[in-house]
């Protein structure tokens, strides 16, 4: 009897597990005793960090994208289609041209998806860099922006890449110095609870960074409604901010298929945090943005979460203990300015401690991002 392992995302933690299995699994596929597919709604794989790059001219989306049969080890049965349904008990899926695919093992790695239509006005009077369009968009805003208010209003928590919306006001305020430009630009940053960033130890170290650059900052604001005819944001707390230029962190939400599965609300799916076995049903697992374990939707979580799950599934499939379990292990580079960065690393029981910032650590972040590719491909 052949096994068969379907992952559903190809983002980061699906290509990631994808090419794990191929070489943890490399016997038992020659064998034919294991079967892996994975299965993307796009034909390409896109690494969303080069998109906080391009609204300042430093970095073009084509660069963050590859296409997947070019990243994929041609060991695994790569799939491009959309899932419409997943039923658990039965263990298939049913695709959009009504056909069904079975598996003994199902990973989830569908990622987040932004949903600006739940505040009234935000898709209207605001930009964001958290997508390919909105990252081109406000590339063209910004050159033509000289003077008046620039608004970064963080609205969506939990949200992929929690470091980026301080990335984005370090760098704007550092790109306007340098083009001679900050006396004329204001910039504001608003988070929704009583602190810069959601983790205290980030946000006690950039809130001085903040202050020492003359960025305002608003906390405990929740966007309600942004007005595109007034220019205004409006908080839950009765705040209203004036803008001539709007960069909004969406809401997030994951794919419907979760929740209409009974995984998880909101298409995050309800996971062990140690094992990312799902909580309501067997033989599934999430990894990335789709499971909630609490750590932060950052690459490096899907990349850590793959391997842990690469190792369990093999175990499994050779009739052995899954022994391996993530510990929350993230790490993540912050900008700080255009060419200065930070760099933390923490887990689940060791808190984050950010470094002084550098240029050596910006260009690490860099080459890394020149070398992501390697990542994907699972040889680094």
């Amino acid at each position: 009897m052949t096994d068969h392992i379907v992952i559903l995302g190809g983002g980061t933690g699906g290509a990631v597990l994808a090419n794990d299995l191929a070489d943890r699994l490399d016997a038992e596929l020659e064998a034919d005793e294991v079967r892996v597919t994975l299965v993307n709604d796009g034909p390409d794989h896109v690494y969303k960090p080069v998109w906080l790059y391009v609204p300042f001219g430093e970095r073009e989306p084509a660069d963050g994208r590859r296409p997947l049969d070019e990243l994929i080890d041609d060991r695994i049965d790569l799939r491009i289609d959309r899932v419409t349904d997943i039923d658990t008990d039965s263990q298939r899926l049913r695709m959009r041209d009504n056909t069904s695919l079975s598996y003994d093992y199902l990973v989830l790695a569908t990622g987040s998806t932004l949903a600006p239509e739940e505040i009234p006005g935000l898709a209207e009077g605001g930009h964001n860099y958290y997508s390919e369009s909105g990252a081109e968009t406000l590339r063209e805003e910004l050159l033509s922006f000289t003077e008046g208010h620039l608004v970064l209003s963080v609205i969506g928590t939990p949200h992929m890449c929690p470091a980026a919306p301080l990335e984005f006001v370090f760098m704007a305020d550092d790109w306007f110095r340098k083009r001679g430009l900050r006396e004329d630009v204001e910039i504001t940053y608003t988070y929704p609870i009583q602190r810069v960033h959601g983790n205290p130890h980030i946000a006690e170290w950039a809130r001085p960074i903040m202050d020492d650059r003359d960025i305002n900052v608003e906390t405990f604001f929740n966007a309600e409604t942004v007005d595109p005819e007034a220019n205004r944001i409006t908080s839950m707390e009765g705040t209203d901010i004036d803008y001539d230029l709007l960069v909004g962190i969406p809401p997030h939400r994951g794919v419907d298929l979760i929740e209409d599965a009974g995984l998880g609300d909101g298409g995050w799916v309800d996971v062990d945090k140690h094992t990312l076995e799902a909580e309501n049903a067997e033989n599934v697992y999430a990894i990335g943005d789709t499971a909630e374990t609490g750590v932060p939707n950052a690459g490096s979580v899907a990349h850590y979460q793959a391997g842990v799950v690469g190792r369990r599934l093999a175990s499994d499939i050779r009739d052995r203990p899954a022994t391996a379990t993530y510990e929350g292990k993230t790490l993540c580079f912050v900008e700080t300015g255009m060419d200065s960065a930070s760099f933390v690393e923490f887990d689940y029981e060791n808190p984050p401690s950010p470094v002084p910032p550098s240029e050596k650590i910006h260009w690490a972040k860099l080459a890394y991002n020149e070398s992501y590719w390697l990542t994907a491909r699972g040889l680094l």
